[in-house]
């Protein structure tokens, strides 16, 4: 006999689920990487709001104000800014970093900040319908 976990069924039956498929179900929930990828444009424009920084200020900024739960690994943050600045959201200056470090820092511009409050509300509308669904018992 396999250990399961209890859920409902597509018309609300109560029905177990195997180990194997709770396994197979838990594969399908997203991870922090993938909910994370549809709002990173939106965490580094909110971020590039507050003051201009260079990449890595950028991650330790987000890193920090999520109390490690969300993270911006430098591989996709990079490739993040040149979208942004190509698409006008974002501009960028060398400049020197606090250790005396040659660094691209980037700044919001009028487009971004357009940008980023039209994602905010959209942020928010899905984070209340989000939270109306799960707070329902």
């Amino acid at each position: 006999m396999e250990v399961g976990s209890a859920s409902l069924d597509s018309v609300g039956h109560r029905t177990e689920l195997s180990s194997r498929q709770l396994e197979k179900w838990s594969s399908r929930v997203p991870r922090q990487q993938d909910v994370l990828r549809g709002s990173r444009d939106l965490l580094i424009l909110k971020t590039l709001s507050l003051a201009p920084m260079h990449g890595w200020g950028i991650s330790q900024h987000v890193q920090q104000l999520s109390d490690g739960a969300l993270e911006v690994p430098q591989g996709s943050l990079y490739p993040a800014l040149q979208r942004l600045e190509k698409d006008g959201l974002v501009a960028s200056d060398w400049g020197t970093t606090d250790n005396n470090r040659r660094a691209r820092y980037c700044r919001i511009t009028t487009r971004g900040r357009k940008a980023l409050g039209e994602e905010l509300e959209r942020w928010r509308r899905f984070a209340g319908g989000l939270q109306a669904v799960l707070g329902t018992t």
